[in-house]
């Protein structure tokens, strides 16, 4: 039999190491370790201390700041397992130099400094642009819609929260009665009572906390111009319930704006509204001040930088404030696929990508589909049926919505049917009506227009053409590589300054790769 030599892995063993030969050049931990030691002013965190007077010595904010980055690159964002790794993990006792701060200080870390973190951001641009990782020639921008520590069972409008209100009412009355009918019978009954008892306990709690809210709290109001009322969450009213590909969440929307050299994040900011029309302005306005408090450039959007965005940015409104500030920018609306040839064969080629929208309702052929003569109002379907015209209705800013019906005894006949109607059946009624569709029509002098024409120009298209393939891959690494697909925290200060904690993974990443940290 072979001689091995003998070995346990139950002994303790006491080992001499040096923690800064721990951390190899070349890796992310020493990038780090280099970066704040060397290159980044931690005094913005110092305005929370209090303690130099008296008191216990508190973990100086390197140490800290070192672990939480160091644990996010690893897919790592719970303050207790973060403490077990500066418990066990050398590489984390390197960076902490074998200090293990209780998990609640690191908890406290991550949610007590947003603004400290946005100064860490900004200096960590700075060295960006110092080692000349910035190229300043094209910004995209785009979203990365993420859940957060509320419950979207606990959203709704308030009269939505008054009925589930009253309906926990009614269950608590339910559960009291049962209980009362209960007393004075046999012991088996016990059981029965004290989970009554719990019900009835839970029941109430959870009806104070609604009743509380709607007491205190104000309806939430949209950001479009109606300011309709959107749904409200108790347990974080600054969140949001959003549509994404994987289900409805409720959380906020990571917005960041990436400089096409190197995939630096140059600005991130976090909205707790699905929709991104709004979010536009304050990114480029947090770029522009960005660039202006580091130094960088006075007034970067006045140098002729390419600015792009997916369709989901594109309003009349944005539209119309890029024509006068003059911003080099290119968002498309949602129909430029439909104008440009190159894409005319996909729809037949691969199909229609989803055969449901997001309220579960099937999809039936757009409008985009028809043909309309604005002009002369006229309208052709996809069969080749003239629709009649039913009437217009004029907006501001040059625009009129027209609106077309298809004759009922054409829709009724037509093979189209089943995919241009969402309900083909009512078209068989005598009340039935034909396809309804409506364009809205501009006199070609609209913001809109302007952002049209540069979009579907050549060079538009090639410009737009880089969107993807720079803003697409940093959230392809922060949430597919890094792992990093949820805040953990609740209100958009707190949120926002985690969603820069992520970006900084990124880009002390770049530092990494391209730079040159000593």
């Amino acid at each position: 039999m072979p001689n091995f030599r003998k070995y346990s892995y139950s002994q303790d063993a006491m080992v001499v190491i040096n923690f800064e030969d721990q951390l190899r050049p070349g890796t992310f931990e020493f990038t780090l370790h280099r970066l704040i030691d060397g290159h980044i002013d931690l005094s913005p965190f110092y305005d929370q201390y209090s303690n130099d007077q008296g008191g216990r010595a508190a973990y100086d904010p390197a140490i800290l700041l070192k672990i939480i980055l160091f644990a996010y690159a690893k897919g790592i964002t719970s303050s207790r397992e973060i403490q077990w790794q500066c418990e066990n993990n050398i590489i984390f006792k390197a960076l902490s130099c074998d200090a293990v701060p209780h998990f609640t200080s690191i908890a406290s870390f991550v949610s007590g400094y947003p603004d400290a973190i946005e100064s860490v951001f900004e200096q960590v641009l700075l060295v960006c642009d110092q080692q000349g990782l910035l190229g300043n020639e094209l910004f995209a921008i785009d979203g990365c819609k993420m859940p957060s520590d509320a419950s979207k069972e606990h959203s709704g409008t308030f009269k939505e929260l008054e009925q589930k209100r009253d309906k926990i009412q009614k269950k608590i009355r339910h559960c009291m009665e049962e209980h009362k009918r209960l007393d004075g019978r046999k012991p088996k009954e016990r059981d029965r009572k004290k989970q009554l008892a719990q019900a009835s306990e839970t029941l109430q709690k959870h009806f104070d906390k609604i009743d509380q809210f709607l007491k205190t709290a104000a309806p939430r109001k949209g950001q479009g111009k109606n300011q309709k009322e959107v749904k409200s969450n108790i347990t974080d009213n600054e969140s949001a319930k959003m549509t994404t590909s994987k289900g409805t969440i409720q959380g906020y929307n990571g917005i960041a704006a990436v400089d096409k050299e190197h995939q630096i994040i140059v600005e991130a900011q976090a909205f707790g509204a699905g929709q991104e029309q709004h979010t536009l302005k304050p990114i480029l306005d947090g770029i522009r001040k960005r660039y202006r408090d580091t130094g960088i450039h006075q007034d970067i959007l006045d140098s002729r930088v390419i600015v792009t965005a997916d369709t989901g940015f594109s309003s009349e409104e944005n539209n119309d404030y890029l024509r006068k500030e003059e911003i080099n920018a290119y968002i498309p609306d949602n129909k430029f696929r439909s104008r440009d040839k190159a894409f005319a064969k996909q729809k037949k080629k691969y199909g229609k990508r989803n055969q449901h929208n997001a309220k579960g309702q099937k999809k039936i052929i757009p409008s985009s589909e028809f043909h309309f003569d604005a002009k002369h109002k006229i309208c052709i379907c996809p069969a080749g049926k003239s629709l009649w015209f039913r009437g217009e209705s004029r907006k501001a800013k040059g625009k009129r919505t027209l609106i077309f019906e298809g004759n009922l005894t054409d829709c009724r006949s037509c093979h189209l049917k089943d995919q241009c109607m969402r309900n083909p059946s009512a078209a068989d009624t005598r009340e039935g009506h034909g396809r309804q569709v409506s364009i809205t029509a501009t006199n070609g002098h609209t913001a809109t227009d302007w952002m049209k024409r540069r979009v579907d120009s050549q060079e538009g298209k090639v410009i737009y053409g880089h969107r993807m393939s720079v803003v697409e891959p940093v959230f392809g690494n922060t949430g597919t590589n890094k792992g990093l697909n949820r805040f953990s925290l609740r209100g958009r200060d707190k949120v926002q300054g985690q969603w820069r904690m992520f970006c900084l993974i990124h880009n002390i990443e770049k530092l990494m790769n391209y730079g040159a940290i000593q």
